[in-house]
């Protein structure tokens, strides 16, 4: 029979309720209950909390908390995390009281042939596993679970900012993976739970070394040390990058980047030890061929992803690519060189300006990278694009009467916006924009069988090539070498214009 039990925090003397139930829910290190409106739940540790612990968790949901979400921009990392908002005590155990997760992170339908998980926690896993996607698997969730391609870059961009903010206050999650980050790829949304973790460097000490397949070389390789040994490496912010970089891999390609064909030990155990750690090496390492996947052991319900040679890693894009080969080449057994959380962002974004629109209807993924061709194709169903195709590359002022390409280019389709993150340098699109900078100021259409740039709102854009001003509500057609000044502005910049599949 359940009861209704009312506690204390242990910090405002705030009170708090919960519905015991006899049989809460079980967490790795908590039991878990309910409050009656299931606004929020009460964990409770089910070990006895020390001294560190307790400091460790006051912190948590005290200044950390306050620094995070009561300065400007706080509304918005509310979204990021789930983050504890008090602690309690009650019977000599220690808990925590924790919001409910929004109701986009539960399963509305789950797998497509059973209500087996509806209603579960959408923790990452069921979205970084081809064989979840597989129309021959009877365990594939349902489509509309799914989202497309483009909605995993912007989960990703969620995922990078939250690591980011943790870093840039000195925090490690310490246990970064797919089963401690919730994704809605239909919402296009992610939120970091289990903040209870948190390390702070020289102060508070990891709990856990973290979660298989997540865990950083140098952790696995050293953990037969003693924890105070000096050549012990536990996990930090190095350790959440590498965790970081296999989480974008895995949500982009649905396979690990380091789990390969290469055998290190006939002992399975070694073998995962050594696999994961010393030995550790990239599945598509360019030179070093050895751990590539054999297409005879992989498993059918996870092909044409876990088949490296049908997609292969650079069809995330110049910028994504570069950015693994940091991670999982040289950052791999070098923790100092491994992308920062702010690079993988920018990436992240980057990459989403050079997606395209699948042509085929049909096809699963509705999106995919501009491949760099004067004739595109998607690479997940081969459909070739039709018609013409308005390619943009980004230029800034070096200085007077001199410009320079950014490294940065913007694909056009039908009805797509222009932002002013795109017209001037000094704007980025990060979590600091403000909601005017969030505000279209042109748009791209496909008008009486020309490509055309509608201006909204740029009061300075200019065709350069043939000295004209092209006022607010006006248009101006895009053309093959064709060159735009998006603004005269400091930092604005020019766009040329190369027309692909002409």
């Amino acid at each position: 029979m359940s009861k209704t039990i009312t506690v204390s925090s242990a910090i405002t003397g705030k009170s708090y309720q919960y519905i015991d139930t006899g049989e809460p829910m079980r967490g790795g290190m908590k039991d878990v209950f309910f409050s009656p409106d299931k606004t929020y739940v009460v964990a409770f540790y089910r070990d006895i909390q020390d001294y560190n612990s307790r400091e460790r968790l006051k912190k948590i949901v005290t200044q950390y908390y306050d620094a995070f979400f009561k300065k400007e921009g706080g509304e918005y990392y509310k979204n990021l995390y789930c983050w504890p908002t008090d602690m309690i005590e009650a019977d000599r155990k220690v808990g925590l009281i924790v919001p409910t997760y929004h109701k986009n992170f539960f399963f509305k339908k789950g797998y497509a042939t059973s209500d087996l998980i509806k209603g579960k926690e959408k923790e990452g896993k069921w979205f970084a596993s081809a064989k979840f996607r597989n129309k021959q698997f009877a365990l594939r969730l349902d489509e509309s679970e799914l989202g497309n391609w483009l909605s995993y870059f912007q989960v990703c961009v969620n995922i990078a900012r939250g690591v980011k903010r943790l870093h840039s206050a000195g925090l490690a999650h310490s246990d970064l993976s797919y089963k401690n980050v919730l994704v809605d790829p239909v919402s296009k949304s992610a939120a970091i739970i289990d903040i209870d973790g948190l390390v702070v460097p020289g102060l508070f000490p990891p709990d856990v070394i973290g979660t298989a397949d997540f865990i950083a070389p140098e952790v696995l390789s050293t953990k037969h040390l003693d924890i105070k040994d000096v050549n012990r490496k536990l996990p930090n912010r190095l350790t959440d990058l590498h965790a970081l970089a296999v989480m974008i891999y895995m949500y982009l390609l649905y396979r690990h980047p380091l789990k390969g064909g290469k055998i290190n030990d006939l002992d399975t155990e070694r073998d995962d030890l050594l696999s994961m750690g010393e030995k550790a090496l990239f599945i598509e390492h360019p030179t070093d061929t050895s751990n590539r996947p054999k297409i005879g052991q992989l498993n059918p319900k996870e092909l044409p992803w876990a088949d490296i040679m049908k997609i292969p890693y650079h069809v995330t894009g110049p910028y994504l690519k570069e950015l693994f080969d940091q991670a999982f080449i040289k950052g791999l057994h070098h923790p100092n060189e491994r992308p920062p959380a702010e690079m993988w962002e920018q990436a992240l974004l980057k990459t989403t300006d050079l997606m395209q629109p699948c042509m085929n209807p049909s096809c699963e993924q509705k999106w995919y990278v501009f491949d760099n061709t004067l004739s595109p194709r998607c690479p997940f169903c081969g459909t070739r694009h039709l018609g013409t195709l308005p390619v943009l590359d980004l230029y800034y002022q070096f200085k007077p009467a001199v410009w320079k390409p950014e490294n940065h280019r913007l694909m056009v389709y039908n009805n797509q916006y222009l932002f002013q993150w795109h017209v001037n340098r000094n704007i980025t699109r990060n979590e600091k924009l403000t909601a005017e900078q969030k505000v279209p100021v042109g748009y791209f259409t496909f008008y009486h069988n020309k490509w055309v740039l509608v201006n909204q709102k740029l009061d300075s854009l200019k065709d350069l090539t043939e000295d004209k001003i092209i006022p607010i509500n006006e248009m101006v057609e895009l053309t093959d070498g064709k060159k735009l000044l998006l603004s005269k502005e400091d930092g604005g910049r020019v766009v040329t214009i190369t027309m692909a599949n002409k």
